[in-house]
C-alpha cells in the first residue's frame, strides 16, 4: 500500500519571552476511502498546559492547546503517516444525474448544500458570474465534467502562480482581475465562480505529495495546500486542484473541509507581549513516500 510521511514543523521566535493564548491546530489528515491515518504525532514546545482534541462543525480534527509559560520560541511539530489509496481520475457517465448541466440536487440533500451553493463574496458587476459563464455550451444542456475540467485547467493556464507573504486569502475579484495568486486564491476563485452556476463547492486545505517524475510540473510543494472540492449528485464530493490540474485524490492528502478559507487555517494562535516582540515564523513540511525512504 502506498505510504506518505508528512513532517510539518512552524516555529514563531519573538525578541524576548512572551505569553501564549489560545492556539488552534488543524493539521491531523482526514480519513476516507481513499486516505487512512496510520500514525499521528504532535510535539508542541513548550509543553502546553492542556492539550485536548475536538472535532469543528465539519467535522475536521483540530487540537486546542493552552499554555502557561512564557518562551521566546513556540514550535509545533507534526509528524503524520498515511496509507493513500486514490481512486482512479474522476468521471461521469451518461447514467450519471449529474451527466449535463444544469441538474438537480436531491430535495433531502439541497439544505444541507445549501451552505455550500449560496456565494460569500461580492460580485457587484457579474464578473464572477460572467468568467463562470465562459464554460458553458452557447446551447444547453453542457456536459458537467467538461465544465468542471475547463475550470480546473483553465486556472492552472491563463492564471500566475505566485506566493503572497500577506495572511490570508485574497478576494476572488482580485484574484480575477491580477490573474495571479496563491493555491488558496485559485481555490476559492473556482468556488465562488461554481457557486455562481449553483455548483455546490467547498474550500480544501491539506498537503500535496510531489513524486519525483513531476516535482517540476507541481506548484505549491513545500507548504500547506488548497484545492477544492465539488459536490455532485451519486457521485459526492469531488476533488479538483485548479493550482496543478490535478482532477481527484492523486498527490493531494486531504486535512480539513470547509465553506470559506477562514475556517480551515492550519494553525491560528495569540501571544501576549508588545507587537515589536515577534521575530517572525518558519514553516518547514516535507511529504516523502516509503519509496523514496528506501531509496535514501
Amino acid at each position: 500500500m502506498p505510504l506518505l510521511t508528512i513532517h510539518h514543523k512552524t516555529e514563531y521566535r519573538y525578541a524576548r519571552p512572551v505569553a501564549f493564548g489560545e492556539h488552534r491546530i488543524m493539521l491531523r489528515p482526514r480519513d476516507g476511502h481513499d486516505l487512512r491515518v496510520l500514525e499521528s504525532r504532535l510535539d508542541i514546545m513548550p509543553e502546553p498546559m492542556r492539550l485536548r482534541w475536538i472535532h469543528d462543525v465539519f467535522g475536521n480534527s483540530v487540537a486546542i492547546a493552552d499554555f502557561d509559560e512564557r518562551a521566546e520560541t513556540l514550535a509545533f511539530t507534526s509528524t503524520v503517516t498515511v496509507e493513500h489509496n486514490p481512486a482512479e481520475e474522476f468521471a461521469l457517465t451518461p447514467d450519471d444525474r449529474a451527466y449535463f448541466y444544469p441538474f438537480r440536487y436531491d430535495d433531502e440533500e439541497f439544505p444541507d448544500l445549501l451552505q455550500f451553493i449560496t456565494p460569500q463574496y461580492s460580485d457587484p458587476n457579474g464578473e464572477l458570474a460572467g468568467w463562470a459563464r465562459n464554460f458553458l455550451d452557447a446551447e444547453a444542456p453542457t456536459p458537467t465534467f467538461r465544465i468542471l475540467s475547463g475550470m480546473t485547467h483553465g486556472i492552472r493556464e491563463a492564471f500566475s502562480y505566485r506566493k503572497r507573504h500577506e495572511q490570508g486569502t485574497q478576494h476572488p475579484l482580485d484574484t480575477l482581475q491580477t490573474a495571479s495568486g496563491t493555491c488558496r486564491d485559485y481555490a476559492l476563485f473556482m468556488i465562488e465562480a461554481l457557486r455562481r452556476l449553483g455548483i455546490a463547492a467547498r474550500f480544501v486545505s491539506g498537503y500535496l505529495s510531489v513524486p519525483p517524475d513531476r516535482a517540476h510540473g507541481y506548484a505549491g510543494g513545500g507548504s500547506t495546500h488548497a484545492w477544492v472540492q465539488v459536490y455532485l449528485p451519486s457521485a459526492g464530493w469531488i476533488e479538483f486542484d485548479p493550482t496543478n490540474g490535478i482532477v481527484g485524490t492523486r498527490d493531494l492528502i486531504r486535512v480539513a473541509v470547509a465553506r470559506d478559507p477562514r475556517q480551515a487555517i492550519p494553525l491560528h494562535g495569540t501571544y501576549l507581549g508588545p507587537a515589536d516582540a515577534y521575530l517572525g515564523m518558519e514553516v518547514n513540511i516535507d511529504v516523502t513516500s516509503a519509496d523514496e525512504r528506501t531509496e535514501a
